[in-house]
């Protein structure tokens, strides 16, 4: 089945991490950098390898090590941030000789593989992928390449990874392995790591490399029976023979295992977009989202931001209907168990994918290339899977742009399924639904035709659901338009597409299909300096301005009323008038109906 890959040129926000971590600039840099050449469009090289990736399109990360037992916490001061890179110089630079002894006390009693295989089970996921080694060093398996491992370094005498493995495979559900092949802050010659060996003499690359890199990669590989992935991370500068060898093992390993774009050099099956990114429109070819169920990857003491059902669902659906895979991480708690709400809301969520497993499992992405105002959808061959969020009251759903006929159209209960009647207005489809939502969390209505359904793309004003319109798809003149993300605390990353740099006269335009004539109050979503007075122009129509504030953060501001006089098409724009225009930032325009 096709899969659709972008990764948008990307830039840093420096404003708020110059206050809130002095090395954040450099470290959130060099993060980059270590993601490696991987932003390319990939694929699988025959239809095996893979499938569970590509029909699945919902999986299971857990980050899990010594770094869960300190939970974020290190001699009595909290650490804000990501758990994992706890041992780091920006967070709380724990020497290598200290970590090793703090490893000591990681006893995860309660850890139950069975528990955690269903778990995922439960929620929808259809293969779990686990950290056998990340940065600091520590295998939680029992290898054999290097004693700093779960079994030889801890009182733990077990294999946790030999136990969910077996757990896996008992529940029906795939494996494989996280692994950190360029950075390793604990071993000789590993990036980041000690530069002299226990004789004294200088450690290379290459001494980690064969000592540890190559052999624990072909432990991964071959002591777990079949797996399905390899997930390397951060390759950074790593010359590309190391990884040539390193996928040379898995292919020779585990023939049917995808190796991650994050191997490096393009040398993988698929690409995995930035940390925590849900895409905002279609991405061509074959690729994964990894977001995380709080803020943190591994567990944090402090971190009970957890992500609802119905979140889980935006972004589950989001992946699926932008052409990808989404993969949801957890983090267990140092002594093995799971954080309880992460187990609810993954339960929630999945409960309501047993219902309508077709909108997830097998499906393809939406015509529309974009999320609607009220939702998502999700295609499969010739049928369209319509996920209702914003349920409208009013009885009718608009669809914008739907050149195809439709055959037949139901909405999907879980009392059974009800026919759907449509009619056409001003060139939208409206299809007559009841007035109250039939389900808590997403409502589903499906339409069948008799081939696969074309859309226009035109952005359509829906009547009764705000509609918001990205600047990744706006016309720019006078103005500079590219990716930008920032962190909000040290590795929790927020993305956006924004239009800046805005000269006299620039413009972010839009055609906008307007379904219902009338007034629309307009509001703009932006970040900057001071004042600023932004214009919005319907081309031969009304103009209207107005001046707001503006903060480093992006927030939505009114800008007043503007009037559609009749249906139809209309180019809308958008222009920053006066103030520090170079540091207006625009993420996007929103439209609500005025019902007087």
């Amino acid at each position: 089945m096709p899969k659709r890959i972008r990764f948008s040129v990307i830039l840093i926000a420096v404003c708020v991490l110059r206050t809130l971590l002095p090395d954040a600039i450099a470290v959130a840099e060099d993060m980059d950098e270590m993601w490696g050449e991987q932003m390319l469009k990939l694929r699988a090289s025959d239809s095996e390898r893979g499938q569970l990736f590509n029909d699945g399109n919902y999986a299971m990360f857990i980050h899990w090590g010594p770094y869960s037992n300190l939970g974020n916490r290190y001699k009595g001061k909290d650490y804000y941030g990501i758990g994992e890179w706890i041992m780091a110089p920006h967070m709380a630079g724990i020497p290598v000789d200290e970590y090793k002894n703090l490893a000591k006390g990681f006893t995860p009693d309660k850890f139950n593989a069975m528990e955690v295989a269903q778990l995922a089970k439960d929620a929808g996921m259809k293969y779990i992928i686990i950290t056998s080694k990340h940065h600091d060093g520590f295998a939680m398996y029992h290898s054999k390449a290097c004693e700093f491992n779960i079994v030889d370094a801890t009182p733990f005498d077990r294999d946790p990874m030999k136990e969910l493995a077996d757990a896996c495979r008992k529940v029906g559900i795939g494996f494989g392995f996280y692994y950190s092949h360029n950075q390793d802050w604990t071993f000789p010659g590993g990036k980041k790591g000690p530069t002299r060996k226990p004789d004294g003499k200088k450690a290379s690359f290459e001494y980690y490399f064969q000592k540890k890199c190559l052999p624990q990669v072909k432990e991964i590989t071959t002591l777990f029976g079949p797996i399905e992935l390899v997930w390397f991370d951060t390759p950074g500068n790593m010359p590309k023979h190391y990884v040539q060898k390193l996928v040379d093992e898995v292919r020779k390993n585990q023939p049917k295992a995808l190796v991650s774009g994050r191997a490096g050099h393009g040398l993988g099956d698929y690409n995995t977009l930035g940390d925590m990114e849900v895409p905002e429109g279609n991405v061509a070819g074959m690729w994964e989202a990894v977001d995380t169920t709080n803020d943190s990857w591994a567990y944090a003491w402090y971190d009970k931001n957890w992500k609802t059902p119905k979140e889980i669902l935006r972004r589950v659906i989001a992946c699926v209907g932008r052409g990808g895979t989404y993969m949801l991480n957890i983090g267990p708690r140092g002594d093995g168990s799971i954080p309880e709400r992460t187990a609810k809301s993954l339960r929630g969520s999945g409960d309501w994918i047993k219902q309508y497993p077709q909108v997830v499992y097998g499906a393809d992405a939406s015509p529309w290339k974009r999320p609607l105002p009220w939702g998502d959808v999700t295609a499969m061959g010739k049928t369209l899977n319509l996920c209702v969020f914003d349920w409208p009251g009013s009885g009718k759903l608009y669809l914008p742009g739907l050149k195809t006929e439709i055959k037949k159209a139901r909405l999907l209960t879980k009392e059974g399924v009800q026919d759907v009647k449509w009619d056409k207005e001003n060139g939208w489809t409206v299809l007559s639904i009841p007035k109250l939502a039939p389900e808590k969390l997403v409502s589903v209505v499906t339409l069948e035709f008799e081939k696969a359904p074309e859309v226009d793309s035109c952005w359509g004003l829906d009547p009764e659901t705000e509609t918001e319109i990205l600047t990744k798809f706006a016309a720019v003149k006078g103005a500079k338009k590219a990716g930008h993300r920032w962190m909000e605390k040290f590795g929790e990353w927020k993305h956006v597409t924004r239009v800046a740099n805005w000269s006299k006269g620039g413009t972010a335009s839009w055609e906008v299909d307007v379904a219902v004539a009338g007034d629309y109050r307009v509001g703009l979503t932006y970040s900057g300096e001071g004042r600023l007075v932004w214009g919005v122009d319907i081309e031969g129509g009304e103009h209207i301005q107005n001046q707001q504030g503006a903060s480093h953060i992006y927030q939505e501001f009114p800008i007043g009323w503007i009037n559609f006089p009749k249906p139809g098409k209309y180019t809308v724009s958008v222009s920053a008038l006066e103030g520090n225009i170079r540091a207006a930032s625009l993420k996007s325009i929103h439209f609500t109906g005025v019902d007087l």
